[in-house]
């Protein structure tokens, strides 16, 4: 082989390093947090990069955070927590707000986003879906709705991940059996959503609390164990230890990642 390159292949090379150099996707950061009840999954974005933008889906699910919105760091649409499977308005409330949000550049002051969870966010868009045919607060027929369902969820989460700012998204975890694994956590939500959103994230971590003399110890495992399903590309080079403490902030830093927060904008 000659030592001397086409020109021509030259400069495509030198085109698909200045791509990926300037590729926006390259620097996102994006997680997809699952956890059982109690573990911490909403209480983590205290520890995001500042301002948090909340959507809550789950009844009650920032309350634990209230110190933080009430110093402003954490805002939070509250709304979608209201959500009546016989009369569903929250899918089409938050699509309304999201796509406001998104055409007057808000995202683009927020320093993450945090959906919690996906898995009431995709019980809302089924919920939506039945009440367009009529049949809202009835079984979904497995025939003609979930495939809208899975479409909706795909497009969306997509949209969720090109936002101009760090993005977490929560889900809750239901124990399955698997043919090949045996008992294992999944990410509980209807139709093909356990399989289409994990594969949409670059982190897939696991909050879980572990019982020690001194109380419980919150933690996320960004490898799979067991029962456990997570992987992290962040991870390249051991920069992430199997388990790690719950900070965002923290992960980000110990990964070589920004973590300055974005102006609050107090009043």
């Amino acid at each position: 082989m000659s030592d001397e390159i086409n020109p021509k292949v030259l400069e495509e090379m030198n085109k698909l390093r200045d791509y990926y150099d300037n590729d926006p996707q390259q620097s996102k950061f994006n997680v997809l947090l699952t956890g059982e009840s109690g573990t911490g999954k909403s209480y983590l974005s205290r520890t995001c990069r500042k301002p948090v933008h909340f959507d809550s889906f789950d009844p009650g699910g920032t309350k634990c955070v209230r110190d933080y919105v009430a110093k402003k760091e954490i805002i939070v649409d509250s709304i979608y927590e209201g959500e009546d499977p016989k009369n569903p308005f929250a899918f089409e409330e938050w699509k309304k707000n999201f796509e406001w949000r998104e055409k007057n550049g808000y995202f683009n002051y927020i320093g993450t986003y945090y959906l919690d969870s996906c898995t009431t966010w995709s019980e809302a868009i089924m919920n939506n879906i039945l009440k367009k045919d009529k049949i809202a607060g009835q079984a979904p027929r497995f025939t003609k709705d979930y495939t809208p369902q899975k479409v909706e969820i795909r497009n969306w989460m997509r949209r969720i991940l090109d936002l101009p700012c760090d993005v977490i998204v929560t889900g809750h975890l239901r124990l399955r059996e698997d043919p090949d694994k045996g008992h294992i956590f999944r990410l509980m939500t209807t139709g093909d959503g356990m399989i289409i959103i994990p594969l949409l994230f670059d982190e897939i971590w696991v909050t879980r609390t572990k019982e020690t003399s001194s109380g419980s110890d919150f933690q996320i495992l960004t490898q799979s164990t067991g029962l456990y399903l997570a992987r992290s590309r962040l991870a390249a080079d051991k920069k992430l230890a199997p388990v790690e403490v719950p900070d965002m902030k923290a992960l980000r830093k110990k990964v070589g990642l920004p973590i300055e927060d974005k102006p609050l904008f107090l009043k």
